[in-house]
Protein backbone atom coordinates (compact mmCIF):
# COMPACT_ATOMS: atom_id res chain seq x y z
CA UNK A 1 0.00 0.00 0.00
CA UNK A 2 1.44 3.36 -0.97
CA UNK A 3 1.81 6.06 1.48
CA UNK A 4 -0.87 7.97 -0.02
CA UNK A 5 -3.44 5.19 0.78
CA UNK A 6 -2.86 5.07 4.55
CA UNK A 7 -4.18 6.10 7.35
CA UNK A 8 -1.82 6.78 9.87
CA UNK A 9 -1.97 7.53 13.54
CA UNK A 10 0.94 9.24 15.40
CA UNK A 11 0.66 9.67 18.79
CA UNK A 12 1.70 12.87 20.31
CA UNK A 13 1.82 13.91 16.91
CA UNK A 14 0.65 17.27 17.62
CA UNK A 15 3.72 18.96 19.03
CA UNK A 16 8.07 18.47 18.83
CA UNK A 17 9.05 15.48 16.90
CA UNK A 18 5.19 13.93 17.05
CA UNK A 19 4.52 17.42 14.84
CA UNK A 20 7.41 16.80 12.77
CA UNK A 21 6.34 13.63 11.53
CA UNK A 22 2.41 14.71 11.11
CA UNK A 23 3.74 17.23 8.61
CA UNK A 24 5.73 15.21 6.71
CA UNK A 25 3.13 12.24 6.32
CA UNK A 26 0.61 14.83 5.01
CA UNK A 27 3.24 15.99 2.61
CA UNK A 28 3.92 12.66 1.05
CA UNK A 29 -0.31 12.52 0.85
CA UNK A 30 -0.96 10.25 3.82
CA UNK A 31 -3.91 10.93 6.07
CA UNK A 32 -3.36 11.28 9.75
CA UNK A 33 -4.69 10.85 12.77
CA UNK A 34 -3.42 13.64 15.26
CA UNK A 35 -3.35 11.93 18.65
CA UNK A 36 -2.82 14.47 21.91
CA UNK A 37 -3.03 14.96 25.29
CA UNK A 38 -2.88 18.08 26.71
CA UNK A 39 -1.56 20.06 23.02
CA UNK A 40 -4.71 21.15 21.52
CA UNK A 41 -4.09 24.37 20.55
CA UNK A 42 -1.12 22.76 18.17
CA UNK A 43 -3.39 19.86 17.36
CA UNK A 44 -6.67 22.56 16.09
CA UNK A 45 -3.40 24.28 14.33
CA UNK A 46 -2.11 21.76 12.48
CA UNK A 47 -6.16 20.41 11.23
CA UNK A 48 -6.56 23.86 9.89
CA UNK A 49 -3.59 24.00 7.55
CA UNK A 50 -4.44 20.55 6.55
CA UNK A 51 -8.30 20.08 6.88
CA UNK A 52 -8.87 17.28 4.62
CA UNK A 53 -5.85 15.31 5.75
CA UNK A 54 -5.94 15.53 9.53
CA UNK A 55 -8.34 14.63 12.13
CA UNK A 56 -7.26 15.35 15.49
CA UNK A 57 -8.61 13.41 18.74
CA UNK A 58 -7.37 14.02 22.45
CA UNK A 59 -6.78 10.44 24.24
CA UNK A 60 -4.43 9.28 27.22
CA UNK A 61 -2.94 6.42 25.24
CA UNK A 62 -2.24 4.45 28.27
CA UNK A 63 -6.18 4.07 28.50
CA UNK A 64 -7.44 1.08 26.71
CA UNK A 65 -11.07 2.12 26.38
CA UNK A 66 -9.95 5.84 25.18
CA UNK A 67 -7.06 4.27 22.49
CA UNK A 68 -10.53 2.09 21.07
CA UNK A 69 -12.80 4.71 20.83
CA UNK A 70 -10.21 6.58 18.90
CA UNK A 71 -9.66 4.01 16.08
CA UNK A 72 -13.42 4.04 16.01
CA UNK A 73 -13.96 7.82 15.41
CA UNK A 74 -10.90 7.79 13.46
CA UNK A 75 -12.43 4.99 11.39
CA UNK A 76 -15.77 7.45 10.85
CA UNK A 77 -14.30 10.19 9.59
CA UNK A 78 -12.18 8.66 7.32
CA UNK A 79 -14.53 6.09 6.47
CA UNK A 80 -11.40 4.03 6.51
CA UNK A 81 -9.84 2.01 9.40
CA UNK A 82 -6.17 3.00 10.30
CA UNK A 83 -3.48 1.16 9.13
CA UNK A 84 -0.51 2.58 10.06
CA UNK A 85 0.76 3.86 13.63
CA UNK A 86 3.67 5.82 14.75
CA UNK A 87 3.96 5.08 18.40
CA UNK A 88 5.78 8.44 19.42
CA UNK A 89 4.27 10.10 22.30
CA UNK A 90 6.67 10.88 25.13
CA UNK A 91 4.87 11.17 28.65
CA UNK A 92 6.42 13.95 31.27
CA UNK A 93 10.22 13.56 30.15
CA UNK A 94 13.19 16.36 29.66
CA UNK A 95 16.44 15.75 28.72
CA UNK A 96 18.81 17.72 31.09
CA UNK A 97 21.42 15.67 32.38
CA UNK A 98 21.51 18.16 35.65
CA UNK A 99 17.85 17.38 36.84
CA UNK A 100 17.92 13.69 35.41
CA UNK A 101 17.32 11.14 38.39
CA UNK A 102 20.47 9.66 40.00
CA UNK A 103 20.61 6.47 40.75
CA UNK A 104 20.47 7.03 44.57
CA UNK A 105 17.05 8.97 44.66
CA UNK A 106 15.56 7.01 41.09
CA UNK A 107 11.88 6.13 42.20
CA UNK A 108 10.18 3.08 40.90
CA UNK A 109 7.42 5.44 39.85
CA UNK A 110 9.50 6.98 37.48
CA UNK A 111 10.52 4.35 35.69
CA UNK A 112 6.82 2.85 35.40
CA UNK A 113 5.68 5.99 34.07
CA UNK A 114 7.68 5.82 30.96
CA UNK A 115 7.51 2.14 31.14
CA UNK A 116 3.36 3.28 30.64
CA UNK A 117 4.30 5.88 28.20
CA UNK A 118 6.24 3.56 25.84
CA UNK A 119 5.38 -0.22 25.92
CA UNK A 120 2.03 0.41 27.39
CA UNK A 121 0.94 3.05 24.87
CA UNK A 122 2.21 0.64 22.10
CA UNK A 123 0.25 -2.58 23.49
CA UNK A 124 -3.02 -0.43 23.46
CA UNK A 125 -2.88 1.02 19.95
CA UNK A 126 -1.53 -2.79 18.69
CA UNK A 127 -4.72 -4.33 20.13
CA UNK A 128 -7.18 -1.34 18.87
CA UNK A 129 -5.93 -1.47 15.37
CA UNK A 130 -5.36 -5.40 15.21
CA UNK A 131 -8.21 -6.75 13.94
CA UNK A 132 -8.37 -4.11 10.94
CA UNK A 133 -4.95 -4.80 9.81
CA UNK A 134 -5.58 -8.17 10.13
CA UNK A 135 -8.57 -8.37 7.81
CA UNK A 136 -6.93 -5.90 5.50
CA UNK A 137 -3.56 -8.12 5.41
CA UNK A 138 -1.29 -4.97 5.91
CA UNK A 139 -0.36 -3.09 8.35
CA UNK A 140 2.81 -0.87 9.74
CA UNK A 141 3.99 -0.19 13.17
CA UNK A 142 7.25 2.28 13.64
CA UNK A 143 7.97 2.73 17.56
CA UNK A 144 10.19 5.45 18.24
CA UNK A 145 13.20 4.36 20.06
CA UNK A 146 16.71 6.11 21.41
CA UNK A 147 20.54 5.53 20.62
CA UNK A 148 20.68 5.44 24.61
CA UNK A 149 20.06 2.02 24.99
CA UNK A 150 23.02 1.40 22.59
CA UNK A 151 25.39 4.02 24.01
CA UNK A 152 23.59 5.36 27.45
CA UNK A 153 26.58 8.26 27.28
CA UNK A 154 23.71 10.22 29.75
CA UNK A 155 22.03 7.99 32.14
CA UNK A 156 18.55 8.74 31.84
CA UNK A 157 17.93 4.96 33.65
CA UNK A 158 13.74 5.72 33.32
CA UNK A 159 13.30 6.81 30.05
CA UNK A 160 16.17 4.02 28.64
CA UNK A 161 14.79 1.38 30.35
CA UNK A 162 11.76 1.78 28.55
CA UNK A 163 12.82 2.29 25.51
CA UNK A 164 14.83 -1.05 25.61
CA UNK A 165 11.63 -2.82 26.70
CA UNK A 166 9.74 -1.07 23.87
CA UNK A 167 12.84 -2.68 21.60
CA UNK A 168 11.97 -5.99 22.56
CA UNK A 169 8.15 -5.52 22.68
CA UNK A 170 9.18 -4.45 18.52
CA UNK A 171 10.55 -7.14 18.01
CA UNK A 172 8.63 -10.08 19.74
CA UNK A 173 5.64 -8.30 17.97
CA UNK A 174 6.91 -8.41 14.40
CA UNK A 175 7.54 -12.37 14.67
CA UNK A 176 3.80 -12.63 15.96
CA UNK A 177 2.32 -10.21 13.60
CA UNK A 178 4.50 -10.71 10.30
CA UNK A 179 2.01 -13.60 8.90
CA UNK A 180 -0.73 -11.06 8.72
CA UNK A 181 1.02 -8.83 6.31
CA UNK A 182 2.05 -6.50 9.70
CA UNK A 183 5.32 -5.12 9.95
CA UNK A 184 6.88 -3.67 13.49
CA UNK A 185 10.30 -1.51 12.83
CA UNK A 186 11.56 0.97 15.51
CA UNK A 187 13.10 3.99 14.56
CA UNK A 188 15.84 5.22 17.41
CA UNK A 189 16.86 8.92 17.62
CA UNK A 190 19.93 10.58 19.05
CA UNK A 191 18.94 14.00 20.76
CA UNK A 192 17.31 16.34 18.51
CA UNK A 193 17.47 19.70 17.44
CA UNK A 194 14.98 20.94 19.06
CA UNK A 195 11.93 19.80 20.36
CA UNK A 196 9.92 20.18 23.31
CA UNK A 197 11.89 17.15 25.45
CA UNK A 198 15.53 18.64 24.21
CA UNK A 199 14.77 22.38 24.89
CA UNK A 200 16.38 22.13 28.32
CA UNK A 201 19.30 20.57 27.07
CA UNK A 202 21.76 23.31 26.88
CA UNK A 203 23.81 24.28 23.56
CA UNK A 204 27.32 23.14 24.77
CA UNK A 205 25.89 19.37 24.57
CA UNK A 206 24.51 19.87 21.08
CA UNK A 207 27.98 21.37 19.83
CA UNK A 208 29.80 18.12 21.57
CA UNK A 209 26.93 15.48 19.46
CA UNK A 210 27.29 17.57 16.49
CA UNK A 211 31.52 17.13 16.47
CA UNK A 212 31.41 13.81 17.52
CA UNK A 213 29.01 12.83 14.57
CA UNK A 214 30.42 11.72 10.81
CA UNK A 215 28.04 14.50 9.40
CA UNK A 216 29.22 17.41 12.06
CA UNK A 217 25.50 18.01 12.57
CA UNK A 218 22.73 17.14 15.20
CA UNK A 219 19.51 15.98 13.64
CA UNK A 220 16.56 18.00 13.16
CA UNK A 221 12.77 16.51 13.72
CA UNK A 222 11.97 17.36 10.49
CA UNK A 223 15.48 15.50 9.11
CA UNK A 224 14.21 12.43 11.56
CA UNK A 225 10.95 12.33 10.44
CA UNK A 226 11.64 12.14 7.07
CA UNK A 227 12.97 8.23 7.98
CA UNK A 228 9.76 7.22 9.42
CA UNK A 229 8.50 7.51 4.73
CA UNK A 230 10.46 4.18 4.66
CA UNK A 231 9.23 2.49 7.00
CA UNK A 232 5.94 2.91 5.45
CA UNK A 233 6.62 2.58 1.92
CA UNK A 234 6.57 -0.58 -0.10
CA UNK A 235 10.23 -0.43 -0.11
CA UNK A 236 10.38 -1.78 3.14
CA UNK A 237 8.09 -4.23 2.45
CA UNK A 238 10.20 -7.45 4.09
CA UNK A 239 12.04 -5.33 6.99
CA UNK A 240 10.53 -5.89 9.98
CA UNK A 241 11.95 -6.54 13.83
CA UNK A 242 14.47 -3.72 12.62
CA UNK A 243 15.78 -0.87 14.85
CA UNK A 244 17.33 1.83 12.63
CA UNK A 245 19.53 4.35 14.48
CA UNK A 246 18.98 7.96 13.02
CA UNK A 247 21.59 10.06 14.71
CA UNK A 248 24.17 11.20 11.53
CA UNK A 249 25.97 8.27 12.32
CA UNK A 250 26.68 8.74 15.85
CA UNK A 251 26.13 5.29 17.24
CA UNK A 252 26.91 2.15 15.24
CA UNK A 253 24.52 -1.18 15.64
Amino acid sequence: MQINQQIVLVTGGARGLGAAITTTLVHAGAKVVVNYFKSHALAEQLQQQFPDQIFIYQTDVTDKIEVEQMFNAAKQHFGQAITSIINNALVDFKFNGEDRPKLTNLQWSEIQTQLDGAVHACLNTLQAGLPDMQAQHFGRIVNIGTNLVQNPVVPYHDYTAAKAALLAFTRTTAHELGEYGITVNMLSGGLLQTTDASHATPQVVFDLIASSTPLKKVVSPAEFADTVLFFLSPWSRVVTGQNLIVDGGLVKG
